[in-house]
């Protein structure tokens, strides 16, 4: 399968809190979250909306994985919306080491090498193994390598607090614009393939 991943971020690099803030979260100091709510139009309500019906199998880190099992997993109403029923019929995966009974049904606990359960997926037969939210997890798929594709929803917002999907220190990527739209409200979605690290001057000898 082609490891796909779909991240709602600000124009500073911020990932955390898109809809809710937890009483964690606040506990952190994190107190700007909602910054995604009513910030995108119905043609890219509708683009999300395909990209989880297109899924074979999805993947989480373990805190969007409770989000997600909480809501999309038990409401009614979210339950049989596309994104609720493309979520709740497809294979899931949490990488947890400390989750271990998960109630959401076709629910399917990584732990230990992490990495070589994530290799083991994509190796299988399939369309798209997608990961949604779970920003430290996909950081850590981009340092091993094993990103196919990544999809970015830009929201015109600058928090300047947050947890950042790129680390400060990080790995060097560099990556291929393969599709860009912009909707009414100014949200962007910039869809990439990592090509490698990027290419740097060498310095002048003389």
């Amino acid at each position: 399968m082609k490891l796909t991943t779909m991240t709602q971020i600000t124009l500073d690099g911020v990932t955390q809190g898109n809809g809710v803030v937890s009483d964690q979260e606040r506990s952190e100091g994190f107190h700007r979250g909602g910054w995604a709510l009513g910030e995108s139009d119905e043609g890219t309500w509708e683009y999300i909306a395909k990209t989880y019906q297109r899924a074979d199998a999805f993947l989480f880190g373990r805190r969007t994985y409770e989000l997600f099992a909480g809501t999309w997993g038990i409401i009614p109403e979210m339950r049989t919306h596309p994104v609720g029923t493309a979520l709740n019929s497809a294979p899931k995966y949490v990488v947890s080491n400390t989750l271990t009974e998960p109630e959401w049904e076709n629910t399917t606990v990584l732990s230990g090498d992490f990495e070589a359960a994530v290799r083991a997926l994509k190796a299988a037969p399939g369309g798209e193994l997608q990961v949604h939210g779970s920003s430290v997890l996909i950081a850590a798929l981009l340092e091993k390598g094993l990103v196919d594709e990544m999809t970015l929803l830009t929201i015109p917002v600058v928090l300047g607090q947050g947890r950042r999907l790129f680390p400060a220190a990080g790995p060097d990527l560099a990556f291929d614009l393969v599709e860009s739209r912009a909707d009414s409200k100014g949200l962007t979605i910039q869809v990439y393939r990592p090509k490698g690290r990027p290419q740097y001057p060498q310095p002048a000898t003389g």
